[in-house]
């Protein structure tokens, strides 16, 4: 049965909610008219009431409109992320709260660089956070110390660039204090201690630098700052920094080869270069945690500083979850030895899960009773590394993945505000300087501490009330991850009676349990042991699934992707066990042959919440499957 909150949430598959969201828009544009018309209602219109009769306004209208239906016309052959029938990318409907939020602020057109340009929606952007930051479990209470600060971003990569800067800051920020030796201001014994530093204690050692600084008589202050900030990496840049400091390495940056690629764009981009990734390897499409400790363990005896572990919660091609809980306790086994280091999740996909763990107190709920909900999930793992977000540095979400939100916002949020004073850019000619401890004061010239400049303050509108209609606990939001949930395991059901029906004419093969609502199906014709033959016939069938711009789209009865699966990827343990249970010739896995180097797999995200057509009784789900076996009996 479905949860009837889920009814009025969008616009529907069929456009049900139709009426809702004209109402809404016809409302609000005339809303907007008066707030114009009553600015100073003195004023005469600048545009004249005759101006419409003219042959220059016809023209221009004829010509607007003319556009307009090409446009319209042209975007039917769109992809229809709206529909249960589509099964591809991390794409799906939009929530009515957002989209409406979005259309309404429009044609204000805020920018949320600063308060100045954006008074309204840069505080909408700043609550965004602190509501993130209460479903992640960090402290969401803007007038304790350790707050949470967070901002939206235009995407996840943007946002995991955010976090290699913050770490960065943060780990040299105790080398650069040293170096300028504030008497009576213990740091570190030496360069390498400062610099591997856990990022808690280098916020501690902040703190102390601007108690310090406050003891000091007003006029020397200014000499001090300036002092520091010459020796900061972000002045010196990492070359002079790494040659003042001989003692120091470039950090590592460790990520699990399931990681986004945005993770090598920002390597790149932040100076330190492709090199400095290590890609640690997995054990089901997870973080291999022998292999992290053990990589861990080779950095601390050759005194290879890392900047940052990465975990990966809803990997891209198959939304895998990685234990958060124990890479947490690694990097405590590793701080022990003197070897300290950031952790970022990013949860580009499975943020918006943890609703189904957050009860509207904030609190985190018991496995049993997550569990109850469904016929699997979460693993005991899966729960242990939801609960244990509240505890990493930082996190990549996106609002316009599992959020629902129109596309492009990100999210970056910080476990303790404290630490984005060391990202602040001064820019005198659009920051008023503010003194003042108030959080919202603070972050309200917003631009100071991102790595973009101008930004839709609509996005933040869309949201801050989206998160306000569904507030982010099981109770509300979680009702559209439980649907999607609750459709994955009825796709892995009706996957193995597929599977079961299908043994005569295909092996049918879910290479990994799904940790969220994405499952991969690996498809390989009975007596075929070649994976170039299988990787065709896959192909095959992607072709009657995927979107051809050049074919209407009612000739396609379901949408859906595909991905592949590369030994260098999956190790040797998980590549020898697929190729097994697909009954393929390990031999026939070339690396030198450019369709036989992988195998290409079919890809199903399951985000739409009406695939389990409870009002209908209708399973779009098992409809996929019949198709499917349509599909295979033409080939």
């Amino acid at each position: 049965m479905s949860d009837p909150i889920i009814y009025p949430c969008f616009l529907g598959p069929y456009g049900e909610n139709n009426d809702l969201l004209e109402k809404l828009v016809v409302e609000f544009l005339r809303d907007h008219v008066y707030w114009r018309r009553n600015l100073h209602p003195e004023d005469p219109p600048a545009i004249p009431t005759r101006a419409a009769d003219g042959p220059a306004y016809r023209d221009f209208e004829a010509r607007l409109r003319r556009e307009l239906h090409s446009l319209s016309a042209t975007l039917k052959r769109s992809v229809p992320f709206h529909s249960p029938r589509y099964l591809g990318h991390m794409v799906s409907d939009l929530l009515l709260p957002g989209l409406a939020a979005q259309i309404l602020t429009l044609p204000y057109n805020p920018n949320n660089v600063s308060a100045e340009a954006a008074p309204v929606t840069i505080d909408l952007e700043i609550k965004v956070g602190l509501q993130l930051a209460r479903m992640l479990g960090f402290v969401d209470d803007p007038a304790l110390p350790n707050c949470a600060f967070g901002h939206l971003t235009s995407g996840g990569t943007v946002a995991n660039y955010q976090g290699l800067r913050l770490a960065l800051a943060l780990k040299a920020f105790p080398v650069a204090l040293r170096a300028i030796a504030p008497p009576g201001l213990a740091i570190a014994d030496d360069d390498w201690s400062a610099f591997n530093l856990t990022p808690t204690a280098a916020i501690t050692r902040y703190g102390q630098w601007l108690h310090w600084l406050q003891g000091q008589p007003v006029d020397q202050r200014p000499h001090w700052q300036q002092q520091l900030n010459d020796q900061r990496i972000e002045f010196l840049g990492l070359a002079k920094f790494f040659t003042q400091h001989t003692e120091l390495k470039p950090p590592l940056v460790l990520a699990p080869v399931t990681a986004h690629y945005s993770w090598s764009k920002g390597m790149k981009l932040l100076g330190l270069g492709r090199q400095q990734l290590e890609l640690i390897p997995e054990r089901g499409m997870r973080m291999d945690m022998a292999a992290l400790e053990a990589r861990l363990d080779a950095c601390a005896h050759q005194r290879q500083p890392v900047l940052m572990t990465v975990a990966v919660l809803g990997s891209t091609e198959f939304g895998t979850i990685d234990p958060v809980h124990r890479i947490l306790a690694a990097r405590a086994a590793s701080a022990a030895a003197g070897l300290g280091f950031a952790v970022h999740v990013d949860a580009a996909w499975g943020g918006y899960l943890a609703t189904l763990f957050r009860n509207p107190d904030g609190s985190t709920r018991p496995l049993t009773e997550v569990r109850a909900a469904f016929e699997k999930f979460p693993s005991a793992e899966v729960h242990a590394a939801y609960a244990a977000l509240g505890a990493v540095d930082s996190v990549t979400v996106d609002p316009h993945k599992l959020g629902y939100i129109p596309f492009g916002s990100g999210a970056f949020v910080c476990r303790d505000q404290r630490a984005m004073a060391l990202l602040a850019e001064d820019a005198d000619y659009v920051f008023e300087r503010e003194t003042a401890e108030d959080y919202f004061k603070r972050f309200r010239q917003l631009g100071r501490y991102l790595p973009e400049g101008s930004k839709s303050g609509a996005a933040a509108a869309a949201v801050y009330v989206t998160h306000r209609v569904l507030p982010l606990d099981h109770d509300h939001f979680g009702a559209l991850p439980r649907e999607s949930i609750r459709a994955t395991e009825a796709f892995h059901n009706a996957a193995l009676a597929f599977a079961a029906r299908m043994e005569n004419r295909v092996r049918c093969q879910l290479p990994f349990e799904p940790d969220s609502n994405l499952v991969c199906l690996a498809l390989n014709p009975v007596g075929n042991r070649q994976v170039a033959t299988m990787n065709a016939f896959v192909r095959s069938v992607y072709a009657k699934l995927r979107v051809d711009p050049g074919m209407a789209l009612q000739s396609r009865e379901f949408f859906g992707s595909m991905t592949t699966l590369h030994p260098n990827t999956l190790g040797s343990i998980d590549t020898e066990r697929i190729l097994t249970a697909l009954d393929l010739d390990a031999e026939s896995l070339h690396a030198d042959h450019a369709d036989a180097d992988r195998l290409v797999i079919l890809r199903h995200t399951l985000m739409n919440p009406f695939m389990l057509d409870a009002e209908n009784g209708i399973s779009y789900i098992d409809r996929y499957f019949d198709y499917l076996e349509r599909v295979i009996a033409t080939l």
